[in-house]
């Protein structure tokens, strides 16, 4: 059984010349009275190492069980692994020659001492050094350095000059970089000596507990814990859930971009030297917090209760995952790490599964909506303003979207013409399918608003009531990213319909005051008819007017643009009217009951219309930027 510090005698071969069969044998030149060359190399490095190996042992000296040899002397610390490696190699040169050697036994005992020193000396520095081999710090060096990752070891000595293991980009950089710096290249050299000596174990053992500690931790601070049960998930309040949620979105940021990226340029620095080495132990200390990490969003979609305003928040966990996708395979390359990737992958799949079930509960609730309430004055109606806010808070995330819906085209789209959806689409240049998505929400939307007018008495207000809800979702699409999904194409569609429905109104609403004004004002006329004219003007304006006082325009834009055209259309005539006849009349006893509107007054009613009789406040509701609620009339 090879003893320890021997476990490795077999992988390596001594530098000097191996003596085959044809050459003579050492046993020619080896006599009682004279030793091999092996044991005079042996008796000469145990000569030197000794001193040295003895002095820092930590069960002999109070001075080397309470200093740090690289803190004390780092000059010194550099010939203490030089004479460790210089040993460690005597004792393999002498074992071809003479295995049961007393020599070895000898340099054995130097070699555990000498390891049981580096063990403390590994100990102490990552235990120390917390705050220097933190994965910012180290993030931020590798990014201002450059690192290398070669053997900072000769195979057989370790050069005096050896202190610049780090090619440092650029002449200048902080002391804590700096600091950062040697201390990294010495866990290296410590790490390096004590594998190439056959105690790997140790030292690996040593640096994952170390450094897992500093990852879980690093996890559990950035707020990101194993989750209770399925069953506690389940009744767990939304609003905390939410809050455990933006905390992981935070956590998946500052891991990758430091947390998980720093550990494994320590890792990939300090083993070097071994590909597996570092492979191994980058695993062990990031595996389990990144599982935690990574299967928190699957955990989330499997428990927690579903509703529509849910929806962002999955949106937002798998922008995530996109967004990081490619350092979390840079990050997680080892094959041993593939259930990390794997995790990953699958959480993003269930986001997915779920955002487009979440989607698909939200069109049936607006195609089963059927609410006959009818809006005061023709206003807004509040399935408008909740699915508008829904839907454009969607189209924020239009890009995920593409992904999770793929090319998948809204179900009516085989069935209804283009016309219906208003975005330019043809086999030559076919409008993305994620376009055709929304056009398809909104033309549900259109469809309900259309059933909604019809429940209106009076048709004027029917009219109005869809040029302003049109006129609302319009302008919604204008000012937000929908604007780019559906297309000037679409939008000029719809201020095509919005038109038609203001004519509609004005038509319909005042058409019996513009038709008791004489066509021809200047037209010769007896007293008696005018008269009668100014009596059928007073009496249309009056009934037409009180009837539209309490109609609303939200849209100041459109409210303007109704009181210039119906203006236009009563105001130059009856002005004409006014100024040619009004001296026959005042002229007869009670002209003012004839005369009842001057030209001036008319302006003033219609100016004072469309406000309605809206409370104070719920104008600014209309307005209001959308929120992430479920849309109230969709509950």
């Amino acid at each position: 059984m090879p003893r320890k510090g021997m476990r490795t005698l077999n992988w390596f071969s001594p530098k000097h010349p191996t003596l085959d069969s044809t050459s003579p044998s050492t046993s020619q030149f080896y006599s009682p009275s004279r030793p091999s060359f092996s044991e005079a190399v042996i008796d000469r490095t145990i000569e030197m190492a000794e001193p040295m190996i003895t002095k820092w042992d930590p069960d002999t000296t109070t001075f080397a069980k309470v200093t740090s040899l690289f803190y004390e002397n780092r000059k010194e610390a550099k010939n203490f692994i030089k004479v460790v490696n210089n040993l460690h190699k005597a004792m393999h040169f002498h074992a071809t020659e003479n295995s049961r050697s007393d020599k070895l036994i000898r340099a054995q005992a130097l070699m555990q001492i000498a390891m049981k020193r580096l063990q403390k000396e590994f100990y102490q520095i990552l235990s120390i050094n917390r705050a220097h081999l933190d994965p910012e710090s180290i993030s931020i060096v590798s990014s201002r350095t450059s690192i290398s990752t070669r053997s900072s070891t000769s195979e057989f000595d370790v050069e005096d000059n050896d202190d610049d293991r780090v090619a440092i980009a650029g002449e200048s950089i902080s002391e804590v970089e700096d600091f950062s710096n040697v201390v990294m290249a010495d866990l290296r050299l410590i790490a390096e000596c004590m594998i190439s000596t056959g105690y790997t174990l140790e030292c690996l053992k040593i640096y994952k507990v170390m450094r897992k500690s500093i990852i879980d931790e690093a996890i559990y601070r950035l707020g990101v814990e194993k989750l209770m049960s399925s069953s506690q998930v389940h009744k767990m309040r939304w609003e905390v859930m939410d809050m455990k949620i933006k905390d992981w979105l935070n956590a998946v940021d500052v891991a990758m971009k430091t947390l998980f990226n720093g550990e494994r340029i320590l890792s990939d620095y300090v083993f070097a030297s071994n590909d597996a080495i570092r492979e191994s132990c980058f695993t062990e200390i990031s595996k389990d917090g990144a599982m935690t990490l990574f299967s928190f969003p699957e955990i989330v979609v499997k428990n927690s209760k579903k509703s529509p305003e849910k929806v962002f928040r999955l949106l937002d966990m798998y922008t995530c995952i996109v967004e990081h996708g490619a350092d979390i395979e840079a990050t997680f390359s080892f094959d041993s790490e593939s259930v990390i990737r794997s995790q990953a992958l699958t959480s993003l799949v269930k986001l997915g599964e779920s955002i487009r079930t979440a989607l698909s509960e939200f069109e049936i609730s607006l195609l089963k909506e059927s609410s006959k309430a009818i809006i005061a004055g023709g206003g807004i109606h509040p399935l408008v303003i909740d699915a508008m806010n829904y839907i454009i808070l969607l189209a924020d995330y239009s890009n995920v979207l593409s992904d999770i819906l793929g090319e998948s085209l809204p179900p009516a789209k085989g069935s209804l013409p283009e016309s219906y959806f208003g975005i330019a689409d043809s086999d030559e240049s076919p409008a993305p399918a994620i376009s055709l998505r929304f056009a398809w929400l909104i033309l549900i939307l259109f469809c309900k608003l259309d059933a909604k007018a019809k429940h209106y008495k009076e048709l004027s207000l029917a009219y109005l009531f869809l040029a302003n809800n049109i006129r609302y979702i319009v302008v919604k699409v204008r000012s937000s990213n929908l604007k780019y999904l559906l297309g000037e194409n679409w939008i000029s569609k719809q201020e095509g319909k919005i038109k038609k429905f203001a004519l509609n109104y004005e038509r319909l609403g005042w058409s019996h005051v513009i038709e008791s004004l004489q066509h021809d004002p200047n037209a010769s006329m007896t007293p008696q008819q005018v008269k009668e004219v100014f009596k059928r003007f007073n009496s249309a304006f009056e009934q037409v007017h009180r009837k539209q006082s309490v109609c609303v325009v939200p849209n100041s834009k459109l409210r303007d643009d109704l009181k210039v055209s119906i203006a236009r259309k009563i105001l130059p005539v009856y002005r004409e009217f006014y100024n040619k006849h009004r001296d026959t009349i005042l002229k007869e006893r009670h002209s003012s009951h004839v005369i009842r509107f001057s030209p001036e007054d008319v302006g003033h009613h219609l100016s004072d219309l469309f406000f309605g009789l809206v409370e104070s406040g719920s104008s600014s509701s209309v307005e209001s930027s959308p929120s992430r609620t479920t849309p109230s009339r969709l509950r």
